[in-house]
C-alpha cells in the first residue's frame, strides 16, 4: 500500500486517512484550525472561541469571564460552541437593541 497521506492530498481544514490502497479526507473537529487526526486533540491550533486545555481545544465560556461580554440592561450571556450570545432576561424582549419588560 502507497501511503498517499504523506503528500497531503487534502484541504488545511481537513486531515488525510490513509486506506488500503486509497485515501480520504475527514474534517477536522470544529474546535481545531487544522488538524493531525480525528477529535479536538489533534488539532493544530485552537479555533477562535477554543483554547488548549490538558492537550485538547476546549470551548472557552465567554460567560464565565471576570469582563462582562452582555453589557445591556436585562440581559443574559449565553455560552455556545466557539462563541457566545446575548439574549434579554426572563420577562424582557428585544425591541430595536434593548430589552424591555414584556
Amino acid at each position: 500500500d502507497l501511503d498517499e497521506c504523506a503528500a497531503s492530498p487534502c484541504k488545511d481544514d481537513q486531515y488525510c486517512l490513509n486506506t488500503d490502497g486509497s485515501f480520504s479526507c475527514k474534517a477536522c473537529d470544529a474546535s481545531c484550525v487544522g488538524c493531525t487526526g480525528e477529535g479536538s486533540d489533534k488539532c493544530k491550533t485552537c479555533a477562535s472561541g477554543y483554547m488548549k486545555e490538558e492537550e485538547k481545544c476546549t470551548d472557552i465560556d465567554e460567560c464565565d469571564l471576570p469582563e462582562k461580554v452582555c453589557v445591556k440592561e436585562n440581559e443574559d450571556c449565553v455560552n455556545t460552541s466557539g462563541s457566545y450570545k446575548c439574549v434579554c432576561s426572563e420577562g424582557f424582549e428585544d425591541k430595536d437593541g434593548t430589552c424591555v419588560q414584556t
